[in-house]
């Protein structure tokens, strides 16, 4: 047997579907077995590779064991003279698997090899090619040096910058989205050291193949979309913490003496340095907007003022009391922004209606202090309405205008708005135009183009593939979909660099599937055409849920001298509102008679959605079902009426 690949996977169904779809097609005419081992997943991957994929041989662990214990288990049992360790959040050429073993069969020298990488917008992945993290690598590295001299190849070598992207070199490190392994070397080497949970074991073994006398390579001759789960929680403390822990085993293992004490210092340092950041940068992060909307509200207060002072109020002379700025436009300012993040217009991207919802909410909040404060605090109804049609004016086109200049993704384009072309045959492209608009809605514009150098007569075509380019620029498209099932891997590629500088959204449809995936993260589920549902765990609803909750609590407290004697409990009644009030409960929430580890988190709830539905509490199918529709389809309104029809059971 030539060729046996390895598939690790975790949680991510759609990307595995696609990734999966792409190895069979590039399998063709290889003599080679495909391994998919599951770390517990809880999405139904297992059940999908089972039905979709019944040639693929399925391991299914009861617990994620982590990523090189799991790769193990499939290579110790796996007959190919080459092993592929390839991550799930990727697709493969239809060409890769044969350059790759006719690369390897090549040169016998080479224990592994990586191939080019690249995101899902076509952008290169530096980690293609990588030197040994050294101490003073890690240093250049750490300390941004790589970053100032990009190409030096003192400087840059953690990344080897000073090789050419598109050419063959012999490196050190291989990345572990994909590793083409030859066997005889694995067996002197060893396999993956499973000391290492996640990250740093691709290095580990990497420098393992060297030592026992073999060549890494990176083979530029293919490519592969790497999606790239990882990359937007880089940022976090836990990756901070969980990459740098690996390094230290590394350095462990395989430096000694000064050179051990060195790696470890700078490991250290890299730990507190790159937390430091992490955390400055979030609050940056965070403060950003609301710093500049609270510059913008009192600018505009400010000439608000000074225009009407002038120009209405005090025409024959006198002013405004020096309070009006110092304490009540902040407060105004305060309240807008308090209003925009409760409907969620500080979210990146967000919508123009949650800005414009928030800024209605803050101004009723302040028009009904106005009415509550003493008269001597009542300086102007007009400045604040005029400060209002202000703010609801300039944020959304400051935001507007960052998000143009600077392309900052601060407001999102509605699918109403949206420009899409799908690239296929006729029947391929409706059945992909049909399911966007079962999960989208209404589009600004969409249209086909021929995956062929002919032209196909249809209305709905506008080109043909050469022409794709030229096209996105002269309709301003938003996004290009490419039907996988009549335009090969290899074309995709090469349309993706094409479009990579219009900053075009790129996704794929893979084939007799119903789904259409493609983002430059695993993590930005937010960009799969899947059957949308408004699940609880979003962050709006998370937000909707609290606020409810508090509402709520707060009103049944202020009403409880009248309904009290009618709920069971009624020392439970009360303690339960302070608990929810406290955070430490919800209102509503799952039936835990069932397994509800694979929904979204909630509180503990007061009361169950299963109340008078009439289940038999064995019903475990059942009460499962109720509890998934609830988390898929949140609404506010059905906390209510479980609220209303379970007022006797608030107690328990």
């Amino acid at each position: 047997m030539k060729l046996s690949i390895v598939i690790v996977n975790y949680n991510v169904k759609y990307f595995l579907e696609q990734c999966l779809r792409s190895v069979d097609i590039a399998m063709q005419g290889i003599d080679g077995e495909i391994f998919m081992v599951d770390n517990a997943s809880a999405d139904k991957s297992v059940e999908m590779v089972q039905q979709k994929f019944p040639h693929v041989k399925v391991i299914a662990n009861k617990d994620n064991v982590g990523f090189s214990k799991a790769n193990n288990q499939a290579m110790r049992i796996s007959k190919g003279e080459y092993i592929l360790l390839l991550n799930p959040d990727t697709v493969v050429e239809e060409n890769t698997f044969r350059e790759s073993i006719r690369f390897m069969d090549e040169h016998k020298d080479a224990g592994a090899l990586g191939v080019k990488m690249i995101d899902g917008k076509g952008n290169f992945l530096p980690e293609s090619k990588r030197g040994l993290p050294t101490p003073w690598v890690s240093f250049y590295k750490i300390f941004g040096l790589s970053s100032l001299f990009p190409k030096s190849p003192k400087y840059a070598r953690y990344h080897m910058g000073h090789l050419d992207k598109d050419e063959n070199h012999e490196i050190e490190i291989l990345a572990g989205a994909y590793m083409f392994m030859r066997k005889e070397a694995l067996d002197k080497s060893g396999l993956l050291d499973e000391d290492f949970f996640m990250y740093g074991e691709d290095i580990d073994l990497s420098y393992r193949i060297v030592k026992a006398g073999y060549k890494n390579y990176y083979l530029a001759d293919t490519s592969i979309i790497h999606y790239k789960g990882e990359s937007t929680k880089k940022g976090s403390l836990n990756y901070v913490y969980v990459f740098y822990k690996a390094m230290a085993i590394f350095a462990k293992k395989h430096f000694s003496g000064t050179y051990a004490t060195m790696f470890n210092f700078m490991i250290t340092l890299a730990i507190y340095l790159r937390a430091g950041l992490s955390v400055f940068k979030r609050i940056i992060s965070a403060l950003a907007l609301p710093t500049l909307d609270a510059g913008v509200f009192l600018a505009g207060l400010y000439y608000i003022k000074e225009y009407w002072e002038h120009n209405h109020r005090f025409i024959v002379g006198g002013e405004y009391s020096s309070e009006l700025i110092w304490t009540a436009f902040p407060l105004y300012a305060l309240a807008w922004i308090i209003g925009i993040f409760v409907s969620g217009g500080y979210e990146k991207p967000t919508r123009i209606i949650n800005l414009l919802k928030g800024i209605l909410i803050g101004s009723v909040a302040i028009l009904v202090g106005y009415s509550l404060v003493p008269e001597d605090y009542r300086f102007s109804r007009a400045i604040i309405l005029l400060g209002s049609v202000w703010a609801v004016f300039s944020i959304p086109l400051i935001r507007l205008i960052l998000q143009r200049v600077f392309k900052f993704p601060l407001i999102s384009i509605t699918q109403e708005n949206k420009r899409i072309l799908i690239v296929g045959t006729p029947d391929e492209a409706a059945r992909v135009e049909q399911l966007i608009k079962q999960t989208s809605g209404r589009l600004a514009y969409l249209a086909f183009i021929s995956p062929g150098k002919e032209p196909i007569q249809n209305e709905k075509y506008v080109g043909q593939l050469v022409d794709l380019a030229d096209i996105c620029r002269i309709f301003q498209i938003d996004e290009v979909i490419f039907c996988s099932k009549d335009i090969s891997g290899n074309d995709i590629f090469k349309k993706m660099a094409e479009l990579n500088p219009l900053k075009v959204e790129i996704k794929i449809a893979p084939t007799e599937s119903e789904f259409v995936i493609g983002s430059n993260s695993i993590d930005s589920q937010g960009s799969w055409y899947t059957i949308q549902f408004n699940d609880i765990s979003k962050p709006a609803n998370k937000r909707a849920k609290r606020i409810f909750d508090i509402t709520a609590a707060l009103l049944l407290l202020i009403i409880s001298p009248f309904i009290v004697w009618a709920v069971e409990h009624k020392g439970a009644f009360f303690k339960n509102i302070f608990s929810v009030l406290g955070g430490r409960k919800t209102w509503v929430g799952y039936d835990p008679q069932s397994n509800i580890e694979h929904l979204p988190k909630l509180r503990h709830s007061v009361l169950k959605t299963t109340l008078g539905s009439g289940l038999n509490t064995n019903n475990d199918a059942a009460i499962n079902h109720i509890n998934q529709l609830y988390a898929k389809n949140y609404k506010v309104w059905n906390d209510l009426q479980f609220l209303i029809s379970g007022y006797r059971y608030l107690g328990s």
